[in-house]
């Protein structure tokens, strides 16, 4: 979250930046709750401070002044009673509107409320084009036997999937790779839980509740699935002191991730595309506030490292203001070309990353120790994902299909998943 200093000295930014980035927050509300949850806060302590004073005054009465004292300490104590009460109410409803501010957000992020205001900086490789009649990756799926949605609705219900055989090589060879290559970048790797509490979700800029959240709640009511590994690896360092020589700490995650996908339907969403579950390697780095802007660089740069070595065509995205989630500063999209994406294919997602300062750590109480002074303050964080593997699966389905119905496991993959092609055959089962 922004710090309360900054949004009172600076209201008309803050709420310029919500507009802007199109959230659902009310920065004059939030102001005002403050001011009341402050202005009671005084009076209690005054009143406190009265009771305290007459309660010492007790011991040196006279008989008739101890029963006036005893009379006005209850009074006393019965305000104090209620403001407590009264500044527990404002309290939250400040808390809820103070969550709901998203972060500043950096000078070159574009304007635009959704994805057709995000601006292509990079272009690598040429969409694929072929020579005879290609077929998406579903037809690809059943044909080589490697991919069943329909088995998977009769267990769990849409957008679930089995993958079988070959795939399932496919998928931990991405895995693999995208570990491998992040150990090479110095990332420590880390399975986490798939589960989290609802108030490390909320302070990593997650909704857990609510029409518009895409997570999935369990029945206590305190407790939901992830769905990114993002969550759980803030969590794993919320509330630390890091000393600052240890900086930047990078993890890599590796879970299984769980969307809603609410409201999500249409051509480009088909299949793969938009799951309610899937694996990720996520990166995630917390950093010095003064090197997080180079350090943003270079997570965008191992992404593309990965892309590259499997040589699909792909574009990097600056995002706008609108499509940044509540957290970002500033965030990169790599999308891959997908020949079967809309009509004629288009690009589709794969990879984000996000710099998302010290708007997480602050919630999450992370901070280094500074080993000149001794002082501490918010560390930054960052995130981006290394691989999540069914639409990468998916691309690498679409790009790489030849005449004879055979799919050409990338090169870089081969040593993990011990073949080079995936061919069609009957289904085995």
């Amino acid at each position: 979250m922004l710090d309360i200093r900054f949004i009172l000295e600076n209201v008309d930014l803050v709420r310029q930046n919500t507009r802007e980035r199109y959230a659902n927050a009310d920065v004059d509300k939030t102001v005002a709750l403050y001011g009341q949850m402050k202005q009671k806060r005084q009076i209690l302590g005054k009143t406190q401070h009265r009771s305290n004073q007459i309660s010492e005054q007790f011991k040196n009465a006279d008989k008739a002044s101890q029963e006036r004292i005893k009379a006005e300490v209850a009074d006393l104590k019965k305000k104090m009673t209620t403001l407590k009460e009264e500044i527990a109410i404002v309290e939250k409803e400040y808390t809820e509107e103070m969550l709901k501010i998203p972060n500043l957000v950096a000078r070159d992020v574009p304007q635009g409320k959704d994805e057709r205001n995000n601006i292509p900086i990079k272009f690598v490789g040429e969409p694929t084009k072929f020579s005879f009649k290609p077929l998406d990756h579903l037809e690809l799926g059943i044909k080589l036997d490697i991919l069943d949605f329909e088995a998977a609705a009769k267990v769990t219900g849409s957008k679930f999937y089995f993958l079988k055989n070959e795939a399932v090589l496919l998928e931990l060879g991405l895995i693999r790779y995208a570990l491998d290559l992040s150990i090479k970048n110095g990332f420590a790797p880390m399975t986490t839980p798939e589960i989290a509490r609802d108030e490390i979700i909320t302070a990593s800029g997650f909704s857990p509740r609510g029409p518009e959240s895409q997570i999935y709640s369990l029945t206590d009511g305190a407790l939901s699935l992830i769905g990114t590994s993002e969550i759980t690896i803030g969590g794993y360092m919320s509330k630390t002191i890091i000393p600052e020589e240890d900086l930047p700490i990078r993890i890599s995650g590796i879970s299984h991730c769980f969307r809603t996908e609410a409201g999500s339907g249409g051509r480009e969403s088909k299949g793969l595309y938009r799951v309610h579950q899937f694996s990720k390697v996520e990166l995630y780095q917390f950093a010095h506030p003064y090197k997080s802007s180079a350090i943003h660089e270079e997570m965008l740069a191992i992404e593309e490292e990965f892309y590259q070595a499997l040589k699909l065509p792909y574009r990097v995205m600056l995002m706008c203001k609108g499509e940044l989630g509540t957290p970002a500063f500033r965030k990169y999209d790599i999308e891959a070309w997908m020949p079967f994406h809309g009509e004629g294919g288009g690009y589709g997602e794969v990879t984000s990353a996000s710099n998302c300062t010290d708007f997480q750590a602050r919630r999450l109480n992370i901070k280094f120790k500074n080993s000149l002074t001794g002082k501490t303050n918010f560390v930054h964080t960052l995130n981006g994902t290394a691989v999540a593997t069914t639409r990468t699966i998916l691309a690498i389905l679409e790009n790489n299909q030849q005449p004879d119905g055979t799919v050409l496991i990338p090169e870089v993959l081969q040593p993990y998943t011990g073949i080079q092609s995936i061919k069609p055959k009957n289904k085995r089962f």
